[in-house]
């Protein structure tokens, strides 16, 4: 890659540790093939959809996936300098940097035919690079960031076709298994905690460096997030009605917004259904409740008397061994996730019973601390002391401050994303994200 001198010579030593070559092309391959099948069916006016807030056209998200790997992978030459692209106008149609969301709808975008062959042209390129420079330390970071870049926005399409009632791909043989509960607490003993990743890792985002200590008061965690089952007691028990269960921000948004359940919650006959992307079905009452935003979650505890996590504590609660400060990078240890240790990139691409996957507890013994939902914590998403932006630096720096942290991934994430220090970030209201939660103790 050439003129990569500068950001070699003054960032090498902050990024994390990319992937071999080998490796990055596969994961390059696996995430391509995923977009492809989760965009095949979409025809018409399927590929803009609704403008609305929380979602993308299709048409300009399949093509700024194609943009943002060309742009790190193929046209960076030095800080802020960058060469053309492959196609007319890109970095003033695809930049979510610099494209308002609102416009996205407007704008001239490359027509479907168009698009797929951008994205096929782009990754026949970098491909062809990573084989002929395969030590190219800084190529196989920034391959490793679109890799996982395009991984994330396969599960925003995923998020896509839920909230605009499409098909799910794959298609969905139905509501998940009954399952069963799985009640109780761990305590967990308090103590110095490194908090976020280690010097030397593997590849990780800015906001998850670098580790630091904090001091945890002793506390008890859930075993298991919060079912359907549990959940419904307290929409049953009115709490959407109750102002005194929710913050002054919750509240205001609860009725603005005339909740009075989960948002694809649908009451018939005295049973609770839901609305899974194009279908209705039955509430499972062990899966884990899905499509709660922070303000819900927050309220629930409140009813319960129980509270959320900070992140400290449910990344110790899925990182740490009782008697031993050595922190595992999986709840289970460091073996590669597999489908029966967690419950990501399901076939049924439904979210599981709150008691499965037993293989994969932490050492305290909590369950699906990866994979199934994401889980809200009790914390704002803000940097770890001594941050440093990555290239990147519209990844995190933007959203520190007024976003709430969730840790743990879910069933539509990637298993090459997994990891217990992975940090993501959400807006308090956001509710259409595959999102739910497990409590502490008061």
């Amino acid at each position: 890659m050439p003129a990569v001198q500068t950001i070699a010579e003054s960032s090498t030593r902050r990024l994390s540790t990319a992937s071999s070559a080998h490796a990055l092309i596969q994961r390059l391959h696996a995430a391509r093939e995923r977009t492809l099948l989760l965009v095949s069916d979409l025809t018409g006016t399927q590929l803009l959809g609704p403008r609305l807030a929380i979602v993308n056209p299709p048409l300009w998200e399949i093509a700024h996936v194609a943009w943002f790997q060309e742009y790190w992978c193929l046209r960076y030459r030095a800080e802020n300098e960058f060469a053309p692209s492959l196609i007319a106008n890109a970095d003033a149609l695809y930049d979510s940097a610099r494209v308002a969301h609102d416009t996205r709808w407007d704008n001239p975008l490359l027509p479907f035919d168009a698009v797929l062959r951008y994205l096929a042209d782009v990754l026949y390129r970098v491909v062809e690079r990573l084989e002929c420079t395969p030590d190219d330390q800084i190529l196989r970071y920034f391959a490793e960031l679109a890799a996982a870049h395009e991984e994330m926005h396969g599960e925003a399409f995923t998020y896509t076709r839920q909230t605009l009632s499409y098909a799910h791909l794959p298609r969905s043989s139905g509501a998940a298994p009954a399952g069963a509960a799985y009640p109780g607490d761990v305590a967990i003993t308090g103590g110095d905690f490194m908090l976020g990743t280690p010097r030397g890792s593997d590849f990780v985002f800015d906001n998850e460096k670098w580790a630091h200590r904090v001091a945890l008061r002793p506390f008890e965690i859930a075993l298991a997030a919060v079912s359907n089952a549990e959940f419904s007691g307290f929409v049953d028990d009115g709490g959407y009605r109750r102002r005194e269960l929710w913050c002054a921000e919750g509240w205001q948004w609860r009725e603005s917004n005339g909740a009075t359940a989960p948002v694809y919650w649908i009451q018939e006959g005295g049973q609770w259904l839901q609305r899974a992307y194009d279908k209705v079905e039955p509430l499972a009452p062990q899966a884990a409740v899905m499509h709660v935003n922070w303000y819900e979650a927050d309220a629930w505890c409140r009813w319960a008397g129980r509270r959320l996590p900070t992140e400290a504590e449910w990344e110790a609660a899925a990182a740490t061994a009782p008697r031993d400060a050595n922190k595992r990078k999986y709840p289970w240890g460091d073996q590669l996730p597999d489908a029966t240790r967690a419950n990501f990139l399901g076939v049924d691409g439904a979210v599981a019973p709150v008691s499965a996957h037993a293989a994969g507890d932490s050492a305290w013994g909590c369950r699906q601390m990866v994979g199934n939902v994401w889980e809200w914590t009790a914390d704002s998403f803000n940097p770890y002391p001594g941050f440093e932006r990555d290239p990147y630096k519209e990844y995190s720096e933007p959203w520190f401050g007024n976003h709430k942290a969730l840790r743990g991934g879910c069933f539509a994430t990637s298993a090459a994303l997994l990891r217990n220090t992975w940090r993501n970030f959400y807006m308090p209201d956001r509710r259409d994200v595959f999102a739910g939660f497990r409590t502490c103790a008061a």
